[in-house]
């Protein structure tokens, strides 16, 4: 049996090989692999955002080698990235609900 930390490492895996060679190298996103994975994933996250060149930004924030495709390691970053932002949120949350 696995605790929810290992099943979510699996799902993080799974879910960026699901999306991951469709266009080419099979251990990195496209930057419409991303598009897709993003669009499909993060439905929340992005439908506040009206800005057009998100995705564009967030490949290039994102892309540490410059090679126009996002990687596993560089993938984990964002992954990272936003549950950090999401508990940062949370807690200014609580702390407004305590006053």
């Amino acid at each position: 049996m696995t605790t929810p930390l290992e099943d979510a490492m699996d799902t993080l895996i799974r879910i960026f090989y699901h999306y991951s060679g469709k266009e080419g190298d099979r251990n990195k996103l496209s930057k419409g692999e991303l598009k897709e994975l993003l669009t499909s994933e993060l439905t929340d996250f992005l439908s506040g955002q009206k800005d057009p060149l998100l995705v564009d930004k967030i490949m290039n924030d994102l892309d540490s080698n410059k090679d126009n495709e996002v990687d596993f390691n560089e993938f984990v970053i964002l992954v990272a990235a936003l549950t950090v932002a999401c508990n940062d949120f949370f807690e200014e949350q609580l702390k407004k609900e305590d006053f």
